[in-house]
């Protein structure tokens, strides 16, 4: 069959990806409208841009600040921003139509020039502009450097992610968790019989996606820790919830060998409703994270508000909310970051490398104590609830009318 593509489209996919995405950044940047000065004042209306329709992290983050401002009576409204997403030109104009409202970009760094020429210069030139940004490593990547010009300020979900970003900003970054408190996650009503687990086994559950690099999110660790843990115990269930499995085989394939046919472990690869996934959360009895590095850690946190024990590295982000207090935190040693995938291949970084041994003591203490578990998820949910409230969000917007 031939080839749909444009011959210059096809020429394009030629590139390796990471030069792809340096290109697109460094091509958009010299396009894109530049942030005005004097900072524009805004008014009290805000505009979140970012991936509203796709089911991706960056898209949750833009949504879960939409629907924040808007449980605490802001003014906001939605604007899809995503360079994958289709976009429905017509009603860019009555969204845009306020000058004064400020306009908080959800995508990354990279992707902001791209994003903004999308959204029309007439359209953004002028207004405040926000730039929400999350990043994993304690270095900047230099490709981040592409979106400066284009924001008055930068926004970021965790500490950890606001000390990498500061070089880019000096005085200009802040500190905006999600506001998980006033939108916690909503489970559906669907129990584990719907899921196809067993009522009498303590159920681990590793959510992620293989979009968010494969190397970050460890994996293997967690079925290495979970194989130590329990051997092929049909009474201890571990749960892999991978989204983008259909775009990443060779990742799936490495999956599959290191659970290597264990009937206990079981891979679920569908495309689930959010409702479903948070109930998917509930309905585990452990939930574990042996990431090497996070900006912010959506699922370990929505986690903690579902009142489920987490066990997740002890660096990065999740370092911040998740302590000995209401979670089980895994002891680790920094190693030189690498990523085949290179987005995280960035000079002089470093990143966590969880320590099994103390990961598979965690998994057996809580799968042999239920009460511990019950006694970890209630404080799980306080901390949350003290940690995400939507103050700091609430702040930064009021900050932006003066």
């Amino acid at each position: 069959m031939a080839s749909s593509l444009h011959p210059l489209h096809h020429l394009w996919r030629q590139f390796p990806v990471a030069q792809r995405r340096r290109l697109l950044a460094r091509g958009t940047a010299l396009l894109a409208p530049k942030a005005t000065y004097p900072v524009p004042v805004a008014d009290e209306n805000v505009i979140i841009g970012g991936e509203l329709g796709r089911g991706s992290g960056l898209g949750e983050g833009a949504r879960l600040l939409l629907r924040g401002l808007l449980s605490q009576g802001i003014n906001a409204e939605g604007v899809e921003a995503g360079l994958l997403q289709a976009q429905v030109k017509a009603g860019l104009d009555s969204v845009f139509a306020d000058p004064r409202a400020a306009l908080v970009l959800h995508v990354n760094a990279p992707q902001t020039p791209a994003a903004l020429l999308r959204l029309g210069r007439k359209h953004v030139q002028g207004r405040r502009i926000v730039g929400y940004w999350v990043w994993e490593l304690p270095v900047i990547s230099p490709e981040w450097h592409a979106g400066v010009p284009c924001v008055h300020e930068i926004w970021t979900p965790s500490h950890f992610s606001a000390c990498a970003l500061a070089p880019l900003m000096p005085g200009r970054v802040k500190v905006v968790p999600y506001p998980l408190a006033c939108v916690p996650p909503q489970p559906s009503a669907l129990d584990r019989q719907a899921f196809g687990w067993p009522d009498d086994a303590v159920v681990v559950l590793v959510s992620f996606s293989l979009a968010s690099s494969f190397e970050r999110k460890n994996p293997l660790a967690a079925i290495a820790a979970f194989r130590q843990a329990f051997g092929e115990r049909r009474d201890r269930l571990l749960v892999m919830k991978i989204s983008g499995s259909a775009h990443y085989a060779a990742d799936m394939q490495r999956l599959k060998d290191a659970a290597a046919g264990a009937a206990n472990i079981c891979f679920e690869n569908r495309m689930l409703p959010m409702p479903d996934v948070y109930a998917m959360t509930r309905q585990a009895d452990i939930v574990l994270s042996l990431h090497r590095s996070e900006g912010f850690g959506l699922v370990p946190a929505e986690a903690m508000l579902l009142e489920r024990p987490v066990i997740a590295t002890d660096w990065s982000a999740t370092a911040e909310f998740l302590t000995s207090d209401c979670g089980w935190p895994i002891s680790y040693k920094l190693v030189t970051a690498a990523d085949k995938r290179g987005v995280y291949q960035v000079p002089h970084a470093m990143w966590a490398e969880a320590d099994i041994g103390c990961a598979v003591k965690a998994l057996q203490t809580l799968a042999d104590n239920a009460d511990k578990r019950r006694q970890l998820g209630q404080a799980a949910k306080r901390a949350a609830l003290r940690a995400f409230g939507p103050e700091p969000l609430l702040n930064a917007v009021a900050a932006l009318q003066t």
